[in-house]
């Protein structure tokens, strides 16, 4: 904490923006003085005190004791050292206890009605619970993000009316903090929000992520000043999501005097992302010896899931609050904090995928309730378990489309499956349809051998009546093939491609395989034969995958090389893996992008995912 003449000297240039010759004219200081202030050869002046402290809107007496502690200092004057020391140590202590809320919440992005009225009725809440001040997550009056909407009038105007409605609608003896856009001077920012005692004041994001899943600078311009707030006599900083990343801007914050910082965020989720956050926060908190609250969005968004989990810190860096993951909560710092045990890796995953697909099919509000084509695969059963635990099995409908090359163990667990979870489940024989096909393309295809045209027939045909069915009873289509499949193009368009959302889409086949076992541990649904069996797209006699890819565990690791660690064929190969090998899928990964950039959205848990993350060009020369 900046304790000195010439630190609150620095802090007023900085916040008027005048220099020292217009700080002495417009405050009239004489420029004596004011060199002597900057060069810290002397001490504030009481009066020059509480002018600074009237310009920085802080605390009169802390300015005031301050600078007679530094006067004492420079004087030697021991006893006036002692006097003022114990003068600021009280002032420390005459603050009152807060009492935070922290109301992670799942907002739907452009619900602007809704997403106000559930702040206002949560705010009403605590102020009956006697909360002095709740924190809500990043553009959580307009859900995270808002994208192109940003771009139109209307929706500017919309947020704006909802911002005046939310600050009538909360009493005077509670503060709130929000995010939402803000428009000023023909800039739009990333803002927080704070109401308190019937007032707003902004605080405007200083640091916009422009990576990853982030687009923030096409949307938003930065801000530059930190933002402090007082509250039963505490000063506290406030900082938006990217903000605490920055180790500069939070220093920036913390030389204003705050006891703790409090950050809003709409943090996406991917596999080891809590701990990155808890990693960084408590680099910052050690660097600063601040608190620090931690307020996330949850919720799925198209691809993006925000897995909530939000948190309090003290000044020792000790995690001293945890509300849960994947699930709206509020919850009281001054509540009891009984650390929770760790989930596995598996789990949180297929929380994560389960609320990803919840959210897509409830906050489009158009979807009655789910297809899947069920093959007796791994996918589909996985697929299938992730639907039913999502919106319920009764709005669930299975389909089994059995061809000549279908096994009888296949008809058997799809079928036992579905029976198991008390799932709609019919048999529609595509065997006629597949062949009417071939009849009618025979004369095309005369002279020619049979090749995989014949076997992606089957496939579209699948997805036809899939569709077909999606569209009379309007229910989503879900897709089930994986990310392995998808990266090097093991996928049929317009086959098993149709559909509307494919919550495997950034699953790796290894980890299908882990998630399914997992989902077996809670209640077994899943047949043993289909977590046990090869796989087989059963698109041709004896078929297997492996007769067209390499095993998938070794699949699956030169894929998360090539993929997400962005690693050349020569490093690959380096690891000690087959040069053909590497050299084939990688070359099939960037072949594929046209199948890609037609294919379903899903939920993001990886490090760089298909889809809004990962973009690279259909066409392309490129070799890796």
């Amino acid at each position: 904490m900046a304790n000195k003449t010439k630190d609150y000297l620095a802090k007023v240039r900085k916040k008027t923006g005048f220099s020292d010759y217009k700080i002495s004219q417009k405050y009239e200081i004489n420029q004596s003085n004011l060199s002597k202030y900057k060069s810290g050869r002397a001490a504030l002046s009481e009066t020059h005190a509480w002018l600074f402290a009237d310009i920085l809107n802080i605390n009169p007496a802390e300015v005031v004791a301050n600078t007679k502690l530094e006067h004492a200092k420079m004087k030697g004057d021991k006893s006036k050292v002692i006097f003022w020391q114990e003068r600021l140590k009280n002032l420390s202590n005459i603050s009152e206890s807060i009492k935070i809320d922290i109301a992670q919440i799942n907002p739907i992005v452009g619900d602007l009605n809704n997403n106000a009225q559930q702040i206002i009725d949560l705010s009403l809440k605590a102020t009956q619970q006697g909360c002095d001040l709740l924190v809500f997550p990043e553009l959580s009056l307009t859900g995270y993000l808002p994208e192109d909407l940003l771009l139109r009038a209307g929706f500017i105007q919309q947020v704006d009316e909802k911002v005046t409605m939310i600050k009538n609608a909360i009493p005077e003896n509670i503060s709130i903090i929000f995010g939402a856009p803000h428009q000023q001077a023909g800039n739009l920012y990333n803002a927080a929000y704070l109401v308190q005692e019937k007032e707003i004041q902004i605080y405007h994001k200083q640091q916009l992520p422009n990576y990853s899943v982030f687009d923030e600078k096409r949307y938003f311009s930065a801000g530059s000043q930190p933002f402090i707030f007082t509250i039963k006599g505490q000063r506290i900083g406030l900082l938006v999501c990217a903000d605490l990343w920055d180790a500069d801007t939070v220093r920036e914050t913390v030389r204003y005097g705050v006891s703790s910082i409090i950050s809003i965020n709409a943090s996406p989720f991917h596999v080891g992302k809590h701990q990155q956050r808890l990693n960084e926060v408590k680099n910052r908190v050690l660097e600063n010896q601040v608190g620090f609250v931690y307020a996330n969005l949850v919720g799925g968004q198209d691809e993006i899931i925000f897995d909530g989990g939000s948190f309090a810190m003290d000044a020792k860096a000790q995690l001293t609050h945890q509300l849960p993951f994947f699930e709206t909560a509020t919850s009281s710092l001054t509540d009891p904090y009984t650390p929770a045990e760790s989930a596995s890796v598996e789990k949180t995953i297929y929380d994560a995928l389960v609320l990803a697909t919840k959210d897509y099919i409830e906050k489009n509000g158009v979807f009655k309730g789910v297809v899947i084509g069920l093959s007796g695969g791994i996918d589909s059963a996985l697929t299938l378990a992730i639907a039913a635990d999502a919106i319920g099995s009764e709005k669930v409908k299975a389909i089994m489309m059995p061809y000549t090359y279908t096994s009888n163990m296949s008809l058997e667990d799809a079928k036992a499956q579905a029976s198991t979870m008390n799932i709609d489940y019919q048999e529609i024989s595509i065997h006629s349809m597949v062949e009417s096909f071939n009849s009618q393309l025979s004369g095309v295809f005369s002279g020619l051998q049979a090749d995989t045209t014949e076997e992606n027939l089957q496939a579209r045909v699948r997805g036809t009546l899939l569709m077909a069915i999606s569209n009379k009873l309007g229910s989503i289509v879900l897709t089930t093939g994986n990310k392995s499949e998808m990266a090097v193009g093991y996928a049929t368009l317009y086959g098993d491609m149709s559909g509307g959302f494919a919550p495997l889409k950034d699953v790796s086949k290894t980890m299908v395989y882990r998630l399914a076992k997992y989902r077996n541990t809670q209640s077994y649904i899943i047949p043993g034969r289909v977590i046990d069996r090869e796989p087989s797209a059963e698109l041709a006699p004896n078929q297997v995958d492996q007769d067209s890819l390499p095993p998938y565990d070794e699949l699956d690791a030169i894929l998360g090389l090539f993929i997400e660690q962005r690693l050349s064929v020569k490093d690959i190969v380096n690891q000690g893996f087959n040069q053909q090998t590497v050299e084939r899928i990688s070359q099939l990964v960037l072949n594929n992008e046209y199948k890609r950039r037609q294919s379903a959205p899903g939920p993001k848990i990886s490090k760089n995912a298909f889809g809004k993350e990962r973009r690279y060009p259909m066409t392309s020369k490129f070799k890796p």
